[in-house]
């Protein structure tokens, strides 16, 4: 059986992969908590967040400039400092996936079950798994084709969004009275509860940019890695500010932020605002898209971080292996069952086993991409002519090292901000829970290695 991964993702497919994974469920629907939270100041919020996460993956584009890899940045930080380094950041980001996968097929049964509440919710749920699980088990270019066209329809919804909101902001949508600036400054002001009301912001929606990342990891399998990689750092930043900023920026201009209808939904509250038919229906199939793209891209990116993983003799060898269309099928089937346990704890025990899946991989990805800054510091001090080169191919970080420094200590802060925040405080303690536990089992592993190491010798 081949352990060769597949090179059958197109320059469009990783296209789309790197629109969508900035799209997620949370922009259609947690932005509004986070509205409710700052004001209209959470233009700010999302502003200073995406520039984070567009250093993020600025620093993954230098690392995997001229190496790309399925591990990505679990491979970069094992090449950096060491086998456990990888192992604990690998784990960390495959645990983070297998929560979303629980939460996003909760999510998607919830959707269709309001449509089609004839059947249980559970039954929806174990069909969108199998159905996607299917999917990925094809072949990559199969999740390819899957993630385009769920791509595709949430950049055109969210792209008709824009363009009927900036009509009515400028008076020419029928029936809409411009609301000039009443709504950004009125009711309280820009700021209505306060400055720090946009660090608050910024601990709601930092999950929301979660999977912008996985372009680095789709990139191995396209038969011109580098030059898709390049692509898609490159256009991060425009994809930031009109998809998320944008779409703030018209959310709070047309609606007061202290609507109640926001909560449920910021877009369908838009919508039903300027009295467009079906405003409801519209989001509920752009949200359960997003939400079956998320899940999608959950399996994918579990599965490929597990290959890798195993192929560096973190995971058992059994997750190495491809079939000969260049799947990691036990690699998939791994990240769909313990998917599918979860899914199952959020019917028979949803408030033990299931809280503890959800708060404990909320914080995880903030961890990675701490990891993610560490290695690329590091990385770079480490090769001085690598600089030059990278310069020369123009993807190497920005403001090298101080812009790196700030970044760490701005996700650090970011976390400890997060363990003052009632709301929030559970999440990261659970999340060090499993960070713990992962870093014991990297030792227990090094350990395991040395020792058969030594037996082989003998």
């Amino acid at each position: 059986m081949p352990q060769a991964l597949g090179r059958s993702l197109r320059q469009r497919h990783l296209t789309m992969i790197s629109i969508g994974g900035v799209i997620g469920a949370g922009l259609f629907v947690a932005s509004g908590s986070a509205i409710h939270k700052v004001g209209p100041g959470v233009i700010v919020s999302y502003a200073i967040t995406g520039l984070i996460v567009v250093f993020i993956m600025r620093m993954l584009g230098e690392l995997a400039a001229n190496d790309p890899d399925s591990g990505s940045f679990s491979a970069y930080a094992e090449k950096t400092f060491g086998p456990r380094a990888g192992f604990i950041i690998g784990w960390l980001y495959w645990w983070y996936w297998l929560g979303v996968i629980a939460l996003e097929d909760a999510a998607g049964a919830r959707l269709v079950h309001a449509w089609l509440p004839a059947l249980p919710q559970w039954f929806y749920a174990l069909v969108i798994l199998v159905a996607l699980t299917a999917s990925n088990l094809a072949s990559v270019r199969s999740f390819g084709e899957f993630e385009f066209w769920f791509a595709t329809i949430k950049v055109a919804a969210i792209v008709a969004f824009l363009a009927i909101g900036a009509l009515a902001i400028v008076g020419l949508l029928p029936g809409a009275r411009p609301p000039g600036l009443s709504n950004l400054v009125g009711a309280g002001g820009f700021l209505p509860h306060g400055p720090g009301a946009i660090v608050a912001g910024i601990l709601i929606i930092v999950g929301s940019f979660v999977g912008t990342e996985i372009v680095t990891i789709a990139a191995a399998e396209s038969r011109e890695p580098t030059t898709a990689l390049r692509k898609a750092i490159r256009s991060v930043v425009w994809r930031i500010l009109l998809f998320y900023i944008g779409s703030m920026v018209v959310v709070v201009t047309l609606v007061p932020w202290s609507a109640d209808e926001l909560v449920i939904g910021p877009f369908a509250a838009v919508l039903s605002h300027l009295r467009i038919p079906a405003a409801g229906e519209i989001i509920t199939l752009v949200a359960l898209t997003a939400v079956l793209s998320a899940l999608n891209s959950s399996i994918y990116t579990a599965s490929r971080m597990m290959f890798s993983i195993a192929r560096r003799g973190g995971a058992p060898a059994l997750c190495g292996l491809a079939t000969r269309a260049g799947v990691p099928r036990n690699a998939v089937l791994t990240a769909s069952a313990v998917g599918l346990v979860a899914v199952v704890f959020n019917y028979v025990a949803p408030d033990t086993v299931f809280l503890f899946i959800q708060e404990s991989t909320s914080t995880l990805a903030l961890f990675v991409y701490i990891g993610i800054a560490v290695t690329q510091l590091f990385a770079r001090r480490r090769s001085a002519d690598r600089g030059a080169s990278l310069r020369a191919e123009r993807v190497a970080m920005w403001g090298f090292p101080w812009i790196t420094v700030l970044v760490i200590l701005a996700l650090v802060a970011i976390v400890i901000g997060m363990l003052f925040d009632a709301s929030a405080r559970l999440q990261v303690i659970l999340s060090l829970a499993v960070a713990a536990a992962v870093t014991i089992g990297a030792y227990a592993n090094h350990r395991g290695e040395r020792t058969r190491e030594r037996l082989i010798r003998c």
